[in-house]
This record gives structure tokens, sequence and C-alpha cells, in this order.
């Protein structure tokens, strides 16, 4: 008797974690999603006050490195390849 052959559905364990790698870098992009959404929003309704600018700017700045911060992750995680990122 033949020991059976690995099926379509076996993965290896490098496979396995790379699938865990992804899930877990898609439940933090998600999460950025939200908070950038979120700081959105902040800074609109701060910006109607005039006494707030110095809140509204902080906001802005928050939105413009957490959407550099999305982007790295994105790159790095999905469009990266076999490339090691050393810094």
């Amino acid at each position: 008797m033949s020991a059976p052959t690995p099926g379509p559905m076996h993965r290896t364990s490098a496979q396995v974690s790379h699938e865990r790698a992804l899930a877990e870098t898609s439940d933090v992009l998600l999460n950025l999603d939200h908070t950038i959404a979120r700081a959105k929003k902040a800074r609109t309704i701060v910006a109607r006050d005039d006494d707030e600018r110095n809140v509204e700017l902080a906001l802005g700045d928050l939105i413009t490195e957490l959407d550099r911060v999305r982007k790295r992750l994105m790159r790095d995680t999905y469009y990266a390849g076999d490339a090691l990122r050393l810094l």
C-alpha cells in the first residue's frame, strides 16, 4: 500500500504562516482605514470651531502620517515580492 499523496487542500507550514501574516496585516490595515476615516471626520468637526486651529492642524498631520504608514504597509506586504526591506 502506498502513502496517500497530498491533495490540493494540503498546505505547507510556510503557506499557513504566510496566510496568517497576511490576515493579521489585513486586520491592521482595516483598523488604519477606520482610524483615518475617524480622524478626517474629527478634523471636519473641529474645523467648524475657529478656536481649535491647533487641533485641526494636528489632525491633518496625523492623517498625513497614517496615510503614509498605511501605504508603506500595503507596499511592503502585498507588492514587495521576495525583496527584503533592510531599512
